[in-house]
């Protein structure tokens, strides 16, 4: 059987064409399961966000794609969407294009007493992120540098 990695590449691989012929960027790919169900999710955007018809002129025209290239072996439920406003934040140009913005950050453990956090990204080099840490009590703010291989997750912030 095909491993989700694979599947991930393959679908990646195959869809860049598409996505740079509407004009979007491809955000990421994942397939999972979730219950009995498998999902093949493409996220994508593009400047001034994704439209419900965005999603729907790239799933008809992969969809064709699928059918024809029938490299995953079980059934699943093919979906398109944008990645979403707290989006997660997965690959060296989603870092980089994220400096200056908030962030939520989940680390897998403590690290100077923090293990959630919101900060400002500061800055990501060789694996390094900067961070702000905003002190809400009104001291003074503080700058952490925390290595890739420390954080669990990291996704925008929704600042509403």
């Amino acid at each position: 059987m095909i491993k989700r990695e694979d599947i991930e590449n393959k679908t990646e691989e195959l869809v860049l064409p598409y996505c740079d012929e509407y004009g979007f960027e491809l955000v990421d790919t994942d397939f999972v399961k979730e219950g009995s169900d498998h999902y093949l999710r493409i996220y994508i955007d593009k400047p001034g966000g994704i439209t419900i018809d965005d999603c729907e002129n790239l799933s008809r025209a992969f969809n064709e794609v699928l059918d024809r290239e029938e490299y995953i072996e079980i059934p699943y439920i093919f979906e398109v969407s944008s990645p979403g406003l707290t989006r997660q934040l997965k690959k060296e140009k989603d870092y980089i294009r994220s400096v200056g913005k908030s962030v939520d950050v989940r680390l897998y453990k403590k690290h100077e007493e923090l293990k959630d956090f919101t900060a400002v990204l500061r800055s990501y080099t060789d694996g390094v992120f900067t961070f702000e840490i905003i002190d809400d009590e009104g001291g003074s703010n503080k700058d952490m540098q925390i290595e890739k291989s420390q954080i669990a997750d990291i996704r925008l912030a929704f600042c509403g």
